[in-house]
């Protein structure tokens, strides 16, 4: 049995599946022994010394978290900066780690999440506090370095490429009297990653989505427009999938939002679509519909992807593991073994190695004139959508999902000062 406590804490956009790994944390710490605590809100909540102690919760409780979306504990967008610009903020973690007798600390995020897990390891050490830090991946994104595939990713991959066939199918339908352009937003800042899973939707020449945009390819407006219309001439209508990420040339995003900025430092996206369709109706007249699925496409948990639920549960188990084994400032990473039939397994990769690197979409995955994926990318994607792992449903028809009642430890340190 291990000794002392488990502090795990949400960051980022929440997942279909980012319970799933709260799940198997706490499963996992109580059968090592420990005390599982969560951060209320992410990192935040460890600033704030608002912390929940999962020990009362019931098992079943517990092992229904793995089918309910969302972020249970909170989530947060909360950017540390350096060790040196935010020293009072990192300081003021050790104090609570210190005042709970933290030994482990499991943050569960992306890029961001494993640099804060990084530069805590390190002040840990100068300190000489014995504290473990182990990043957990989740991403919708699919942009981490290292690893295959980002848990939560396969499930929003799953939910876009079912959406967009669906779709397809409804357009195609009123394309004659109606409706001939569909554009499709998916989410993606500079990875194409859920963009290129709506190209699983279809395989031959005149399936949709007849077009893709990529934020790794430069949008050229009038190169665009005419293959909208070439599209629409030979089949009768078109479906665009397009990531809120793309650029022009010049590095403008299309879906630039008046330049504002999230808590993140980054510009603040969404729309593209909407810009998309204008520009189609206004050129060439066609009557357009738009879709901007935002959070749809990251909550929805009655179509997530098996292949992710078990990635999910993995890298969970795995975390909690690699901290007891005193294997600091590491991550647990998906290892692909094989295409056909699909094998995974999951490894420790160094945090370092990680943070603050950005993954985009191989050249050999992008199809050669820029508008769609190749067989390559689909090798890679149809393993991580195969499944089901629908949620339980109650009597009135909806999913019984856990809503957690979140009351925090009692203080024992001076309010946090933001």
């Amino acid at each position: 049995m291990a000794a002392g406590t488990l502090l795990y804490a949400q960051s980022g956009g929440v997942t279909a599946v980012i319970n799933a790994t709260a799940s198997a944390v706490i499963e996992s710490g109580r059968r090592y022994g420990l005390r599982v605590l969560a951060g209320r809100d992410g990192i935040l909540g460890v600033l704030r010394e608002a912390l929940v102690d999962t020990t009362p919760l019931p098992a079943a409780t517990v092992k229904a978290l793995a089918r309910t979306p969302g972020g249970a504990f909170g989530s947060c967008r909360y950017k540390l900066g350096s060790l040196e610009a935010d020293r009072a903020k990192y300081e003021r973690l050790m104090e609570v780690f210190r005042a709970h007798d933290v030994r482990y600390f499991l943050y569960n995020g992306g890029n961001d999440s494993a640099d804060t897990a990084l530069k805590v390891s390190r002040l840990a050490a100068e300190y000489s506090y014995p504290l473990v830090c182990v990043g957990v991946p989740k991403t919708v994104d699919n942009d981490l370095a290292v690893t295959d595939t980002c848990p939560g990713f396969g499930s929003a991959a799953k939910y876009t490429a079912v959406s967009v066939r669906e779709a397809a199918l409804d357009v195609a339908a009123m394309a004659s009297t109606s409706t001939k352009v569909f554009v499709y937003e998916a989410m993606g800042r500079h990875a194409g990653w859920l963009a290129a899973a709506g190209g699983l939707a279809g395989r031959g020449p005149d399936d949709a989505p007849h077009l893709i945009l990529f934020p790794e390819r430069p949008f050229d407006e009038a190169a665009f427009l005419a293959r909208v219309r070439e599209v629409v001439e030979r089949v009768g209508h078109c479906v665009v999938v397009a990531s809120e990420g793309i650029r022009t040339a010049d590095g403008t995003f299309v879906a630039d939002a008046g330049g504002g900025k999230d808590a993140f430092g980054h510009t603040q996206l969404g729309g593209v679509a909407s810009r998309l369709a204008g520009r189609v109706k206004d050129a060439l007249g066609y009557k357009v519909h738009w879709t901007l699925p935002d959070y749809l496409q990251r909550s929805a948990r009655h179509i997530a992807s098996e292949t992710d639920l078990k990635q999910a549960l993995a890298v969970g188990r795995a975390a909690v593991e690699y901290a007891v084994k005193q294997r600091n400032a590491v991550m647990p990473v998906i290892v692909r073994a094989k295409d056909r039939p699909y094998r995974w397994s999951v490894e420790a990769a160094p945090l370092e190695s990680i943070a603050n690197h950005e993954r985009t979409m191989p050249d050999d995955f992008i199809r050669a004139d820029g508008y769609g994926i190749t067989d390559a990318a689909r090798r890679y994607l149809e393993p991580l959508i195969r499944g089901e792992a629908p949620p339980r449903y109650g009597r009135d028809g909806l999913p019984r999902y856990v809503e957690l009642r979140l009351d925090t430890l009692p203080p024992t340190l001076p309010p946090f000062a933001a």
